[in-house]
């Protein structure tokens, strides 16, 4: 049965969604497997150790870009109606949300991705951090948080359009070219990392290339649809809120799509991964643990993913993949508010 016959059959939502949950399963799998994190890599850039996390963490984002170029050069993929290059984008929002978001990161002990991900080893500050994220979402697109959000994404704005492509002030085959950089900057940090003996290193890739995936299957669903489809990737912000709408009210509830097939998918393979190679385990608050923290954490990356357009994956990756703009500039801030709040989180002897 091919793809048009399965629109047939189960419409373009459904297909959608399964393609979501299938593509969440890799990543999930790879992701808990690789310990495929953001924020334990920006420590290690603080900690001027270089090691392994580091490493993961640009393999996953150089296979992205690589990828990503890949198909975009040959013409299967045409990003430019995409939200991160089609639509407005907010420079001030990329840099205060991007900045937020940082700093949320490393008092809750991972992005929104790993939250997730920990969430489904049995990990209950991750989940309890998960949930006030996705309430803080919510409460940033259309809630008591929409008029600040609202305020600071408005007073830098960029039209959308070729010039959100930092690809367009130079040639197309740049982004090949950054990919490979950083991939090769992803394998020296592998080869001479402490544990870089551990094949599940390798599995980083894999993270990256769930990137690809979600771009090219939406585009594929796109090109023989008859509905409009938003061309996408993964992202861990607005479907969380999707799903926190969708719990308490199906009547409101969006229609599923590739987000709602994509978180519990992350969650299964996540799960699986865990209990197949024993590493499920109930964790609760213990005394070094400070509640405030992640709660605090939470609500700061929520608001700041909104602002900034995504998460580490939803901006940094996947749209860094395509090279908009703000994407960059928001991973960029991201990384500069992580690194300042585990410098002071630090100096003061802090639990981080």
């Amino acid at each position: 049965m091919n793809l048009t016959s399965l629109i047939e059959t189960f419409g373009d939502h459904s297909v959608l969604a399964m393609g979501g949950a299938l593509i969440g399963l890799m990543f999930g799998f790879f992701a808990q497997r690789s310990k495929f994190c953001a924020r334990a890599a920006v420590i290690e850039c603080c900690d001027g150790s270089w090691g392994s996390r580091l490493g993961v963490w640009l393999l996953g984002f150089a296979v992205a870009i690589l990828a990503v170029q890949t198909i975009v050069l040959v013409g299967f993929l045409k990003p430019e109606s995409s939200r991160h290059l089609g639509s407005p984008g907010s420079v001030s929002g990329a840099v205060v949300g991007g900045l937020m978001f940082g700093m949320g990161m490393i008092m809750t002990r991972g992005c929104a991705s790993r939250l997730l991900i920990l969430s489904a080893n049995g990990n209950l500050r991750a989940l309890l951090s998960g949930l006030v994220f996705a309430v803080t979402v919510q409460a940033s697109i259309s809630g008591l948080l929409a008029p600040a959000r609202q305020w600071v994404t408005s007073l830098w704005m960029v039209e959308g359009g070729p010039d959100r492509n930092l690809l367009n002030f130079t040639t197309s085959w740049m982004g090949l070219v950054v990919g490979v950089v950083i991939g090769v900057l992803a394998l020296w940090r592998l080869r001479h990392s402490q544990d870089n003996s551990s094949t599940w290193n390798w599995a980083g890739a894999f993270v990256g290339l769930a990137i690809a995936l979600g771009w090219g299957m939406t585009q594929l669903v796109a090109s023989v649809s008859f509905e409009p489809i938003a061309v996408q990737s993964l992202s861990f912000s607005s479907p969380s809120a999707e799903w926190l709408m969708r719990t308490l009210s199906t009547a409101t509830a969006p229609s599923f799509g590739f987000d709602a097939g994509l978180l519990p998918g992350v969650f299964v393979g996540s799960l699986v991964a865990s209990i197949m190679f024993g590493e499920f385990k109930f964790e609760g608050f213990q005394t070094e643990n400070k509640l405030g923290h992640y709660l605090t954490g939470a609500v700061l990356m929520g608001f700041g993913a909104v602002m900034a357009g995504g998460c580490t994956v939803g901006s940094g990756m996947s749209g860094g993949a395509i090279f908009s703009n703000t994407a960059w500039l928001t991973l960029v801030s991201i990384i500069l508010g992580a690194g300042l709040t585990y410098k002071a989180l630090k100096s003061i002897n802090s639990p981080i």
